[in-house]
């Protein structure tokens, strides 16, 4: 989704004609204040999404350009979306689930002989006992620590979109997102405890996403294969930042290992966000720059950038 291309519109100069006696001036004052009552609508739409916690999010993908949803709670407030039908469908998923159950069923423990096998198990109950005398205390420890993690993990906060069944919902009109919401139809945003409220007072012309929720994924396997000069560092950031909220909340793990920590496209998210800093830190990041490959880094968001599409549901 670029940027709209601008048309020119000729208007034919008209002499200036004296205004009729009967009919009064209008000054500036009189006319219709258009901008202040469209400033007006603005504001009280993003009050709504301020207040319920919720925004409307612009998506522009090789299949088109849609609409949806999306909201951050803590962990332990939210569902996962459900994925066992969506991985039913996806065919190598289901071929590699059943390899492994076959690689089970094949472990077997065959004992030839009963006195080698009472030995085995006398010897073992003895190292048994002394592991278990030996690693009760840091059981506990660990049992403590766990609860402090799970505690922590509870309290993060997730994103959540507007899906159902591991399938992004993206609509392309405005007025198709909200004929959706106001429809009752299941969905993982239902949830919230906001969304009644959502779905009584949205309007199409409340789908208005801010600039920073605006993403333009089909554009950045293109700008990557331009070459280290030409990379757009914003629309690099922000296509990560989106696909890495994707990936968690439509339970997508390739896209997140290829997005994690160490990854040579978390190295290029890094070092872009570095030269946008400036200083010491963006001179060494347009260093780092030069040491990605961009056919790699193409490549590597080609995957990504396949496998968010593959679990879009387009809706009109």
């Amino acid at each position: 989704m670029g940027n709209p291309k601008h048309t020119e519109v000729s208007v034919a100069r008209q002499s200036p004609q004296r205004p009729d006696a009967d009919e009064p001036e209008l000054d500036d004052a009189d006319a219709p204040a258009e901008s202040g009552t469209a400033t007006v609508s603005a504001e009280a739409a993003r009050a709504l999404w301020d207040e319920l916690r919720i925004d409307p999010v612009e998506i522009a993908l090789p299949a088109g350009t849609g609409y949806t949803l999306r909201a951050y709670r803590p962990a332990r407030e939210l569902t996962p979306t459900d994925v066992a039908e969506r991985d039913q469908d996806d065919p190598f998923l289901a071929r590699r689930q059943v390899a492994e159950e076959d690689e089970e069923d094949d472990e077997a423990v065959v004992i030839l002989d009963e006195e080698v096998a009472q030995e085995f198990a006398e010897s073992d109950e003895e190292e048994a006992k002394g592991r278990r005398r030996d690693a009760t205390d840091d059981e506990d420890a660990k049992a403590d620590s766990e609860e402090e993690d799970e505690d922590e993990a509870g309290d993060e906060e997730v994103p959540v979109f507007l899906s159902h069944r591991g399938k992004l919902l993206l609509f392309k009109t405005p007025e198709s997102l909200v004929s959706f919401v106001r429809s009752g139809a299941p969905n993982d945003l239902s949830q919230l405890d906001s969304w009644n409220e959502l779905s009584e007072r949205v309007e199409p012309a409340d789908i208005a996403p801010l600039d920073e929720d605006v993403y333009e994924l089909d554009l950045v396997v293109e700008n990557l294969r331009g070459g280290h000069d030409t990379w757009d560092p914003t629309l690099l950031i922000e296509a990560g930042e989106v696909a890495r909220d994707l990936a968690y909340a439509l339970r997508l793990p390739a896209v997140l290992d290829m997005l994690s920590a160490g990854s040579s496209l978390d190295d290029l998210d890094e070092a872009l966000r570095a030269t946008v800093d400036g200083g010491v830190g963006g001179f060494f990041g347009r260093r780092r720059l030069k040491k990605i490959g961009a056919q790699t880094a193409s490549l590597g968001w080609r995957t990504i950038v396949g496998k968010i599409s593959a679990v879009v549901d387009w809706r009109d």
